[in-house]
């Protein structure tokens, strides 16, 4: 498999406080990989700085072998870089229709828009039927899937999912980890931030887990599942 992101010695600070240290990490074509860690670990930091909302101090960001460290939120979208954010941040005063056109704001998303609604609306056609609906009249799930969908209207070639599990009830939660599923299968990478250890480490490919804003531990998915040490801290066995 080829690369497709690497991170070489990420640093990163809120003000004067270091939120990440020396953070190393690749991802592959087509892989999904998970970074799983405690609250307050620096997951939703990795994330922002790879989206360029917040700066890295040094270190070096690549994105197919191209330096994209520098480079604004909007530029990186444009790279083929997407998140879908933990909480969902929704338009909740646009229809669900409204709110995916927003997601194809980039231009070469924007020229395949009518192609792409039609897919994302395969993937959830719960969405088609709510498609006149607002955002904010939606369930819990339901916006989930539309933060999702919404992500996928770029045309990403890396999309990346800040804890989408958090607060759906356990069947919603498999139905998430199926779409995610679905997703890799459709040739898209998925870089996966998530406190359902289980769940995460056994739908990815490679995993690493971030311990104040360290990498610790990495290694394929099922091998992390049976380490005791990840058994113990995150899996309370």
């Amino acid at each position: 498999m080829s690369s497709l992101l690497n991170l070489k010695e990420i640093n990163s600070f809120y003000g004067d406080i270091q939120v990440l240290y020396d953070v190393s990490l690749h991802i592959d074509e087509d892989e999904v990989v998970s970074i799983i860690g405690a609250n307050g670990a620096g997951k939703t930091t990795l994330l922002k700085v790879i989206s360029g909302i917040m700066e890295q101090k040094n270190g070096k960001i690549e994105f197919r072998k191209e330096d994209i460290s520098n480079i604004t939120s909007h530029q990186v979208v444009e790279k083929g870089i997407v998140q879908v954010p933990e909480g969902r941040k929704l338009f909740p005063l646009l229809t669900v229709q409204e709110n995916l056109e927003v997601g194809a704001y980039v231009p070469h998303a924007n020229k395949e828009i009518d192609k792409t609604l039609n897919e994302v609306y395969q993937l959830f056609p719960r969405l088609e039927e709510r498609k006149k609906q607002l955002a904010r009249t939606l369930s819990g799930g339901e916006q989930q899937m539309l933060a999702i969908a919404r992500g996928l209207m770029a045309k990403p070639s890396l999309l990346m999912f800040d804890e989408p599990s958090l607060g759906l009830a356990p069947l919603l939660v498999k139905g998430v980890f199926d779409t995610i599923r679905k997703i890799r299968n459709q040739g898209i990478t998925v870089l996966l931030v998530e406190q359902n250890v289980n769940h995460a480490l056994e739908l990815c490919n490679r995993a690493y887990v971030l311990e104040n804003g360290k990498i610790v531990l990495e290694g394929k998915g099922k091998e992390l599942l049976n380490n005791p040490e990840v058994k113990k801290a995150y899996l309370g066995i």
